[in-house]
């Protein structure tokens, strides 16, 4: 196996993660080559324990969402001008992707489950923390507002 660079792992793999349905995902093509299997394995194994994948863990994007995956990420889906997307693509929250990498059960997915839910966490905080930012801005709009209206007075 392979050593990993943690920080540059968790970079690919943020890059990876997607806004679908507003939640983040990350398309099952992308999981399995972390995972070191083909994507065809991952779904079958999904398939065999589909009980352990409810809608909030996976589900298979619309016809609309697959063209809107393939326009912005034309490096991930290459189809010829003209062609349809045969197959459409399943995705995975982050619950998924541990669960997925639960059922394959291969010293790689175990590994690098750990920094796909890293990848997730990541996220999440550079949200929050964006999130902070943008109410302190607003607070301190809202201030400087007062303190013109008041200048003005």
């Amino acid at each position: 196996m392979k050593a990993y660079e943690p920080v540059k792992l968790a970079g690919r793999i943020e890059g990876r993660i997607l806004l679908i349905r507003g939640q983040r995902v990350m398309l099952s093509t992308h999981l399995a080559e972390l995972y070191g299997v083909e994507p065809k394995v991952l779904v079958q194994a999904v398939k065999r324990n589909a009980s352990r994948f409810p809608e909030d863990f996976m589900f298979r994007l619309t016809a609309e969402e697959a063209l809107m995956v393939q326009r912005s990420r034309s490096q991930s889906v290459i189809l010829k001008r003209g062609a349809n997307i045969k197959y459409l693509p399943y995705v995975f929250t982050e619950h998924g992707a541990l669960m997925a990498a639960n059922i394959l059960n291969s010293p790689q997915a175990v590994q690098m489950s750990v920094f796909v839910v890293r990848a997730f966490v990541r996220l999440r905080e550079q949200i929050a923390a964006n999130a902070a930012i943008l109410k302190r801005l607003a607070e301190i709009d809202r201030t400087l507002l007062r303190h013109d209206s008041a200048l003005r007075d």
